[in-house]
């Protein structure tokens, strides 16, 4: 071939290159670059010119796709607590009985001898009525209130008598005044020592053992 052919062809396949342009374009959301590649000089493909070729940088490969990529992720649903069931709580009212003790008491009695107890009179308790309120929460009493108080039964008192009366035993060998048993028993007002005394006139009806006939054996003693 000659050299001026070869040169014309080298400087022909320069200017196609030259005259190809790369231009930025934006497809489906997404930047690309296009490049536009001219049709060469050579005379075998003068007669179709190729068509040109579009490509596109990390462009979707389908709608689907790119629909997909610009959804916003879908929140997730938040986690709602159980609500917790109200306590059921009841009022009631409750009555209730007490028993109240009786007391006692003691009264002296002269008629009755020293040392004697007699209940003249029995004792009896008596009842008390209460009413409270009460509170229940789930079946549970967290409450309770006294709300009256009622005295329903009055208690009775209890007597009980007590004697004082000395009984004195005297000595069967007098009358008319009772001589008391003693180790000794002289005439009150007399110049005796006792330990006993007793007020005449006294009847010696037996055995004068305390001597209070005195010397005239009238069978009469402490006559002053």
């Amino acid at each position: 071939m000659d050299r001026s052919v070869q040169r014309d062809r080298h400087r022909s396949d320069g200017a196609a290159l030259a005259d190809a342009l790369l231009v930025p374009v934006l497809c489906c959301g997404v930047p690309g670059i296009v490049a536009l590649v001219s049709p060469t000089g050579s005379d075998k493909d003068a007669t179709s010119p190729p068509a040109p070729t579009i490509q596109a940088a990390d462009a979707p490969s389908t709608a689907a796709e790119a629909g997909l990529a610009a959804t916003p992720p879908a929140p997730s649903p938040t986690a709602v607590p159980p609500t917790a069931a109200a306590p059921v709580v009841e009022t009631r009212t409750v009555t209730e009985t007490q028993k109240i003790a009786y007391q006692t008491r003691t009264v002296n009695d002269s008629s009755l001898p020293k040392g004697t107890r007699k209940v003249t009179t029995r004792g009896v308790a008596g009842v008390k009525t209460l009413t409270y309120q009460v509170t229940l929460t789930d079946g549970v009493q967290t409450a309770r209130k006294l709300v009256r108080s009622q005295v329903t039964k009055t208690p009775v008192t209890q007597v009980v008598r007590v004697g004082t009366k000395v009984t004195q035993q005297c000595d069967p060998n007098y009358s008319g005044a009772c001589v008391p048993i003693a180790s000794d028993v002289d005439c009150a007002g007399g110049s005796g020592n006792g330990p006993a005394y007793v007020e005449g006139p006294v009847r010696v009806i037996g055995r004068d053992i305390y001597d209070l006939d005195g010397n005239n054996n009238d069978g009469i003693g402490c006559e002053n």
